[in-house]
C-alpha cells in the first residue's frame, strides 16, 4: 500500500495569507488530514518530518522564497538546564501538575483569554470564543492530553495541550497566568514536559517552529542541545551560527511526494 507521505492526493495546500510572524510576507501551508485509521502513527511520522497538529489536521509551512519557520525539537536525555532554568524549576516547585483528558473548561478558557489579551492581543487567536477554545482542545483524532498546573491553593496558573507521539511528546499549545511574570511559567511548562518525556522513555520533545529573529519564538532556542530540521535532516542547533531562512519551502532539497 502506498504510504500517505508519498501520496500527493493525501495533501492539500492553503491559499497565501499574511504571515502572522514576519511583516510584509505571505504564508502558505501544506495540510494533511489526520481523520484516518491509525492516526497516531501517521501523526508521529509527520511530526518527525516537521509537521504540527491543529484540530484534526497536520500542517507545515510551504511559503514561497522563505523557510523562516524552522521545526525544533529537544533530545531530552541530553538536555542540560541553564542556571536560569534551574532557578525557574525551583521557583515553581510548589505547583502541582495534573494530566487530564482533552476536555475544555470555563476555568481554562478564562485563563486562556487573559493570556491572549495580555501577551498576544494582536494575534490571530485573540478573538477566540469559548466555543473556539473547546474545539481547539477537544477536536483531535490522536493521543492528546491537557496538563493543568495549580498552586497549593488550587489556583490554575498554566495549561499545556500536549500530544503523545511514538518518539516523544509534542507541545501543541501552552498558556499561563500573565500576572505572575516572576514564575516564568512558559519556561517552566517546557521544563515539565522535558521531564515527562524522559519519564515516558521517549527521546524527543517537539516544540513546534522556531523563527530566528522573532522575539516571540526566541525562548525555544534557549533549551540545549536543541535540534532543527534543515534539508530533510535533524541537526544540532549551533546558536553561534546564522541560519539561512531564504530557501524555498520546508523540504527544499527533497520533494515530499
Amino acid at each position: 500500500m502506498t504510504s500517505p507521505l508519498r501520496n500527493p492526493q493525501f495533501f492539500y495546500t492553503t491559499t497565501p495569507q499574511p504571515c502572522p510572524y514576519l511583516p510584509a510576507r505571505m504564508e502558505r501551508k501544506i495540510l494533511a488530514d489526520l481523520s484516518v485509521p491509525d492516526a497516531d502513527t501517521l501523526h508521529s511520522r509527520l511530526s518527525c518530518a516537521g509537521f504540527r497538529r491543529s484540530h484534526t489536521l497536520a500542517y507545515a509551512p510551504l511559503c514561497e522564497g522563505c523557510s523562516a519557520c524552522i521545526p525544533i525539537r529537544l533530545p531530552v536525555a541530553d538536555f542540560t538546564p541553564s542556571r536560569t532554568q534551574k532557578r525557574i524549576g525551583n521557583r515553581n516547585a510548589d505547583l502541582t501538575a495534573t494530566l487530564l483528558p482533552p476536555t475544555a473548561t470555563s476555568e481554562q478558557y478564562t485563563l486562556f483569554h487573559r493570556y491572549l489579551s495580555t501577551r498576544h492581543a494582536d494575534g490571530e487567536m485573540a478573538g477566540m470564543s469559548p466555543r473556539d477554545y473547546r474545539i481547539m482542545v477537544e477536536e483531535t483524532t490522536v493521543d492528546t492530553q491537557i496538563i493543568e498546573f495549580r498552586t497549593p491553593d488550587q489556583k490554575l496558573v498554566a495549561v499545556s495541550l500536549t500530544d503523545t507521539l511514538d518518539d516523544g511528546l509534542s507541545a501543541v499549545y501552552s498558556f499561563y497566568d500573565p500576572s505572575q511574570p516572576m514564575r516564568s511559567l512558559g519556561v517552566y511548562v517546557i521544563l515539565f514536559l522535558i521531564r515527562q518525556t524522559f519519564l515516558l522513555g521517549r527521546p524527543y520533545l517537539y516544540l513546534g517552529y522556531w523563527i530566528p529573529g522573532s522575539p516571540k519564538m526566541a525562548y525555544k532556542s534557549g533549551f540545549r542541545p536543541a535540534e532543527i530540521l534543515r534539508q530533510d535532516a535533524w541537526r544540532t542547533l549551533d546558536p553561534t551560527q546564522p541560519v539561512n531562512t531564504e530557501r524555498c519551502g520546508l523540504f527544499p532539497d527533497a520533494p515530499l511526494f
